[in-house]
């Protein structure tokens, strides 16, 4: 059977990619001055005031005119400088606070920092190269990612950083990707643009990301549907940390196991397992044992071990799927720690994490996306 499937993205510039940023930076500049520091930090952000809270912990002394500039150049370097929310002029409410020792005992001991679940996914899109990730969130993704750069590069003067797309695709009876039918995309404008010439700016950003020949009818090309989005970012609308996860994540093709990434440190594992999963799903259907490949675990706060493992590659393993979870879990420990040496998760690295997905990503030389790394694929294939 034929079907549609939708995804949407947000920009760095979206309140509450905003607030994203803001805490994956704050959990940077405790990790750089402290390896092993620990950060539950949250943001809300509204019309020029930014709220931060949380818990932390750092042997190292962090001051508050740190925290506050590096909120700032978050804000800055994201590209806001407006009336209504400005990197100057924003007020900034701090009240984090040291982490709960009752929290800590836990940890301490390697355990996982709480309970929860975690997924893990990849999919091989027939047809496609898209780092082994669902097409409509890799494309919804990239056309934000683009206009972005044109942005920040100045290509499009009147183009301001509060964005969304979506993409709708069309699959056909095998479940091959054969049309995109719709996009939608709303970009925050100057007032100085009007409507005709922020529509021809935002096609030409969508006519460069799709496959060729994919350009949907004009029709099913939506350009700020209400017709004028000059008021954006957080002083449109409250932002939040944690309030895009399925963005984060696999855009709907999979399911989420509700806890967000941003503004933790790896000891949380609703981050680092998530990671941890992701790069052994990408791995396993790299390796050609799976087309398609879903992996749930589940963890107790405090325990080391994991409770569960499961996976589902959803009639596409070219293998018996019981063998596949066998080798992994000789292959690879699934507790905190050792997720966290395995992917090296100790480091600063997070601030690129907080906007256009946390998957489907290149590994950078410092150790960024390092969930994203196929180095496991080889091994894999000689376990079969």
């Amino acid at each position: 059977m034929s079907y549609l499937f939708t995804s949407e993205s947000v920009s760095e510039g979206h309140p509450d990619k905003v607030c994203d940023c803001i805490s994956d930076s704050l959990v940077d500049l405790f990790l750089n001055k402290d390896n092993y520091a620990r950060c539950a930090i949250e943001t809300l952000a509204t019309t020029n005031r930014i709220i931060i809270s949380g818990e932390t912990s750092c042997n190292e002394y962090i001051s508050k005119e740190e925290i506050e500039n590096t909120v700032r150049q978050a804000v800055r370097n994201i590209g806001y400088d407006q009336k209504g929310f400005s990197w100057q002029t924003v007020q900034i409410d701090n009240y984090l606070h040291h982490q709960s020792a009752d929290i800590a005992l836990g940890v301490d001991i390697d355990g996982a920092g709480d309970q929860g679940i975690m997924f893990g996914y990849a999919k091989k899109e027939q047809g496609f190269d898209s780092e082994y990730m669902p097409l409509a969130i890799y494309l919804s993704n990239q056309i934000l990612k683009n206009l972005s750069f044109a942005r920040h590069n100045g290509e499009v003067p009147g183009i301001e950083p509060d964005a969304k797309s979506q993409v709708t695709l069309e699959y056909d009876n095998n479940g091959k990707p054969v049309a995109v039918k719709t996009v939608v995309l709303s970009t925050q404008h100057s007032d100085k643009l009007s409507q005709e010439e922020v529509r021809h700016i935002a096609k030409q950003y969508i006519a460069r990301t799709l496959p060729e020949g994919w350009m949907p009818e004009d029709k099913n090309i939506l350009i700020n549907p209400t017709g004028r989005f000059v008021i954006g970012g957080p002083d449109g609308d409250t932002g939040l940390t944690g309030r895009k996860i399925i963005v984060d994540n696999y855009g709907g093709y999979a399911p989420h196991g509700g806890g967000a990434f941003s503004g933790k440190d790896a000891t949380k594992v609703d981050r680092s397992a998530a990671y941890m999963l992701r790069y052994l799903a990408k791995n396993i259907v790299a390796a050609g044992l799976a087309d398609e490949c879903l992996l749930q675990v589940s963890y107790a706060i405090g325990i080391a071990e994991p409770l569960s493992l499961y996976i589902d590659c959803r009639k596409t393993n070219k293998v018996d799927e019981k063998k596949i979870l066998d080798t992994i879990n000789e292959m690879v420990s699934l507790t905190p720690k050792n997720i966290i040496t395995k992917l090296n998760l100790r480091r600063p690295i997070y601030t690129p994490t907080a906007a256009y997905g946390h998957f489907g990503r290149q590994p950078q030389e410092n150790g960024c996306f390092s969930w994203e790394k196929l180095d496991l694929a080889e091994q894999l294939k000689k376990c079969f």
